[in-house]
């Protein structure tokens, strides 16, 4: 038995939020967690499409059924452990295509923000440490950064750690940990804990944008 690998093209999904206009100024990239849609994820953005800012929220290559005997519910996925190389370099250039076609649409480059949330987190850490896109601030919300990516890389960038004060899945020891890695590469980030759990609340991501 010998395994190979293919390319292939296919069909990927994204949503966007906010049109292309004279006062726009920012873009941002927004990377769900797992088991989310782009769709769902995006709605909590929509009062930061104010005509200054546009939203791109790109979905998972993976689909699923969340629910394995009814299959109603759908979730998305960025990856998994199998095959792990091929999937990143498969979700890098994916997002790296969305970027030129946004761009495209607004006519000009303007600075972007990367946001992950959960599963999200090393993917759009991934991406903004490797893309050509103006990545000025890097949000890494309830998640944690991929360990082969050379932190130091965000030395110029804006970075802002969130997470919910009861998150289940970032306790007090990991966000610890992962502060060190910030710290061990010489930048201390922002760091804005919510009362709140594994979650996106519109409310905090108003006071990221104003901020």
């Amino acid at each position: 038995m010998e395994e190979h690998s293919l390319r292939v093209p296919r069909t990927a999904r994204y949503v966007t939020l906010g049109e292309p206009g004279p006062n726009l100024s920012e873009l941002w990239m927004v990377c769900h967690g797992y088991g989310q849609l782009a769709r769902r994820f995006a709605e909590d953005f929509e009062r930061l499409a104010d005509g200054t800012r546009m939203i791109a929220a790109p979905e998972g290559l993976s689909r699923f059924y969340i629910d394995r005997t009814q299959q109603r519910v759908m979730g998305a996925s960025w990856m998994t452990r199998e095959d792990r190389l091929h999937e990143i370099e498969d979700y890098l250039g994916y997002l790296d295509a969305l970027h030129a076609e946004v761009r495209e649409r607004i006519g000009r480059d303007v600075p972007v923000t990367a946001l992950g949330f959960s599963q999200g987190v090393a993917t759009a850490t991934r991406w903004a440490a490797r893309t050509r896109a103006p990545v000025k601030r890097l949000i890494v919300w309830g998640g944690t950064v991929p360990p082969e990516v050379d932190l130091s890389i965000f030395a110029k960038t804006r970075v802002t750690v969130v997470c919910g004060d009861k998150d289940e899945l970032i306790t007090a020891k990991v966000r610890e940990t992962e502060a060190g890695l910030w710290r061990k590469v010489g930048i201390d980030p922002e760091v804005k804990i919510f009362p709140g759990h594994h979650e996106v609340l519109p409310e905090v991501l108003a006071d990221l944008a104003r901020s």
